[in-house]
């Protein structure tokens, strides 16, 4: 680190910051999380609070493996909506042979692939990884998700709960919409970091005066209420299902391939190596133990956030303290009974109007990766592996053997991009910092 880098950071990754200073700080951080933390589960029809909790607990448990060396926030992960929301459409499906909780399972399964990848990590380094997972496989694959999800935005922003075009719906959407697009564009610091959640509660108001928004059962909800935790055994019995690890499991492609890169990027923010200290096998399970902890207690899976690296970026303030103050608020935010209502009562014009622009912007970011990563077209392997993935994935293209087997959509097509990028001739050795590269 030179010397006018050192000038520039306000606290160091393990030094404790004033009280003060440490709740003002960790509060920042929650805020920059909290839209797309809380989106998911309101999208996918799991609990806000156990979202918030699962998160703060996994954020815990991520930093002790790290051993406090990786300042990083883990919440929801957009990777899974929509597997998320086709497993349980099979719950509901008594023919499809799928029991209730089956997505809980294909999460866990996921963690477990988390850190059935960072043991490999830790035995064969990382070069297997720049060879499964290059561009021309990721980009089009983060790509689907982006696009395939793009019907469910505008369903949410055209559509009342009797499944009816309402322009009151419209209006609400395209007023958060609107809030959401001006404050991304003309904001600058902190402001510019967390335009979701301001616009969620700009398009929260306006559904509020518009008579769409019910606060009776926010002014009756308990301060402290125990939210409705899924967990094994108690709530449900776990079934195995292969239609569901199917589903859920490729997907984790993605969000892998994501951690990396944050990784990366959080590297070169805070002027440490973080893939050799504390390792990318250490994070790469503290993410795998967040997403069965998660996965555990009726959460969606996680993965890092790269909104809470922007913070970390515009603020110059490393300390660990800070996302252990942030996993804590969130935790209590869970308990909230007031919290938990008032995030329940959030109408679905507001979270599709700010789905518009995240869902785009995912699908963006693919493209960006293939831009920035100079993907030639012009060489017929390229093109083939880009548009198989980009077809089969938001055509919603599945193989169905009986009620044992299925695979369909994302998860189809990132293991045919994964295949294809092997078997076609002329596959080139990929730098995979420059992958990632910020």
């Amino acid at each position: 680190m030179n010397t006018n880098d050192e000038k520039k950071v306000v606290l160091g990754v393990d030094e404790r910051p004033k009280f003060i200073q440490w709740i003002v700080l960790s509060i920042q951080h929650l805020f920059a999380m909290f839209g797309a933390t809380v989106l998911v589960p309101a999208l996918t029809g799991i609990s806000p609070a156990v979202a918030l909790i699962t998160s703060g607990i996994g954020t815990l448990a991520f930093i002790i493996i790290t051993k406090g060396k990786a300042p990083s926030y883990l919440g929801s992960s957009f990777a899974f909506i929509s597997p998320i929301i086709a497993v349980k459409a099979l719950e509901l499906d008594p023919a499809s042979g799928v029991g209730m909780g089956s997505f809980l399972v294909g999460g866990f399964m996921v963690g477990v692939t988390y850190i059935i990848v960072a043991l490999i990590i830790h035995k064969a380094g990382t070069t297997w990884l720049m060879k499964l997972l290059p561009p021309v496989v990721v980009g089009p694959v983060i790509m689907v998700i982006g696009l395939g999800l793009a019907s469910t935005a505008i369903g949410m922003v055209t559509n009342n709960a009797a499944g009816e075009y309402d322009i009151t719906y419209v209006l609400i959407g395209f007023i958060t919409l609107t809030i959401t697009v001006v404050t991304a564009i003309f904001t600058r610091g902190f402001l510019s970091v967390i335009p979701v959640l301001i616009g969620i509660v700009g398009g929260y108001l306006s559904a509020l005066a518009m008579g769409v928004v019910d606060i009776e059962p926010v002014l009756a909800a308990k301060w402290f209420e125990v939210p409705a935790f899924q967990i094994p055994f108690l709530n449900y019995t776990p079934s195995f299902s292969w239609r569901v690890i199917l589903l859920m499991v490729p997907v984790a492609v993605v969000p892998i391939a994501e951690h990396i890169g944050h990784q990366l990027v959080l590297s070169k923010v805070i002027h440490k190596d973080l893939i050799k200290d504390p390792g990318l096998d250490r994070s790469m399970f503290g993410d795998g133990i967040a997403t069965i902890l998660a996965s555990t207690l009726g959460g969606p899976p996680n993965t890092t956030y790269g909104e809470n690296i922007g913070v970390l970026a515009i603020t110059r303030a490393f300390s660990i303290y800070l996302f252990i103050g942030a996993a804590f608020f969130a935790i209590l935010f869970g308990f909230c009974g007031k919290v938990a209502v008032l995030l329940s009562t959030i109408p679905s014009p507001v979270m599709g109007g700010v789905s518009i622009l995240l869902f785009g912007i995912i699908g963006s970011s693919g493209l960006r990766m293939l831009v920035e990563n100079k993907v030639d077209f012009s060489i017929k392997r390229n093109l083939i592996i880009s548009s198989v993935i980009l077809v089969i994935g938001i055509g919603g293209a599945a193989i169905h053997v009986g009620n044992l087997f299925s695979l369909e959509g994302m998860a189809l097509a990132s293991i045919i991009g994964v295949i294809l990028n092997q078997v076609l001739p002329g596959k080139e050795v990929v730098d995979f910092e420059k992958m990632f590269k910020d």
